[in-house]
């Protein structure tokens, strides 16, 4: 039986071609009445973390997300449970990265800042 928190937390996330996406930050487990919570999805990003931190850091870091980025991506990305293809050193998921907006953040950081100090 997998240690859920042990096992899952912090792990490093792959796509199916095996591109670093992150790691797992948060884990989300539907409760249900009578049965065992079911894990129905990870999320990743520094909103994750900062919730592991309390409501006021993950509220705050929400808001600073939303407003450096135009509320693109005022949540954490969320992967699905059943996407998950294995659990080793890596949990790898049956996702294409290059489809997600998992990366949108260093994409806009590249072309607005880095593109434009000199020489970059």
């Amino acid at each position: 039986m997998m240690q859920l928190l042990r096992d899952i937390l912090d792990k490093q996330v792959v796509d199916r071609e095996q591109v670093k996406i992150g790691k797992v930050d948060s884990i989300v487990a539907e409760l249900r009445p009578g049965k065992p919570p079911r894990v129905i999805a990870v999320e990743l990003g520094s909103i994750a973390l900062a919730r592991r931190l309390g409501s006021a850091p993950g509220r705050w870091t929400a808001k600073l997300a939303a407003r450096l980025s135009g509320k693109r991506q005022p949540r954490p990305h969320r992967i699905a449970w059943n996407k998950v293809r294995d659990i080793g050193v890596d949990i790898e998921f049956d996702i294409d990265v290059r489809r997600t907006r998992i990366f949108a953040w260093q994409d806009w950081l590249r072309e607005h800042v880095v593109g434009r100090i000199p020489g970059a």
